[in-house]
């Protein structure tokens, strides 16, 4: 972990260059459309700030952390939020969210990693909360780009989460990267809930 987010402090403004100006606005709609008018949002893994600020102007109540402390001074700057520094590995709170958004954040974890990080998620939802992720589509995990990646299709992804009991799959879609020269990749997105 700790070299991914070396790899974001030394490239904290050429990545949110390449990420600020990106319209994610159909991913963001099929998130909030599973929450409750100024729900509380959890950015967890925030980067450079644009899906909390896109967030916050549509009136909800949001919290962001990134492990980059670089990316926290460009995501605070640009949200007027006073974003934290924070790995995932230190979330502790307690049915404190309506919703968790982690858009390409925590396929830097390795899966045992990914696990505990997923059932400190689960804690942090408030019974009727829900989290979407993405991992980029694929079977690879490791090193690449001077960062880990841990990568999931359907079939994996079913597999992983058979050690989280906590949380089921409501909903997964693929799609392309959205940002320039990069149509080619394929990414997995998925909304999660706790079970009842």
């Amino acid at each position: 972990m700790t070299t991914s987010v070396d790899y974001y402090n030394k490239n904290a403004k050429e990545y949110s260059s390449s990420t600020i100006g990106v319209d994610f606005s159909a991913t963001q709609d099929r998130f909030l459309n599973y929450l409750p008018l100024h729900a509380k949002i959890l950015d967890f893994g925030c980067g450079a700030g644009r899906d909390a600020k896109a967030f916050l102007m549509k009136g909800y109540d949001v919290d962001a952390v990134d492990g980059s402390e670089e990316l926290c001074k460009i995501a605070s700057a640009y949200t007027g939020l006073a974003v934290r520094q924070m790995f995932f590995q230190q979330l502790d709170a307690v049915a404190k969210y309506d919703g968790i958004w982690a858009c390409a954040s925590i396929l830097h974890l390795p899966n045992d990693e990914l696990i505990s990080v997923m059932k400190k998620m689960s804690v942090a939802l408030k019974p009727t909360g829900i989290i979407y992720t993405s991992f980029k589509y694929g079977t690879f995990s490791g090193k690449r780009n001077d960062r880990f990646f841990s990568d999931f299709t359907e079939q994996t992804f079913t597999g992983f989460l058979l050690n989280i009991p906590e949380l089921k799959c409501d909903e997964y879609w693929i799609s392309k990267d959205v940002r320039p020269n990069r149509s080619e990749e394929k990414w997995m997105n998925i909304i999660l809930s706790r079970k009842a």
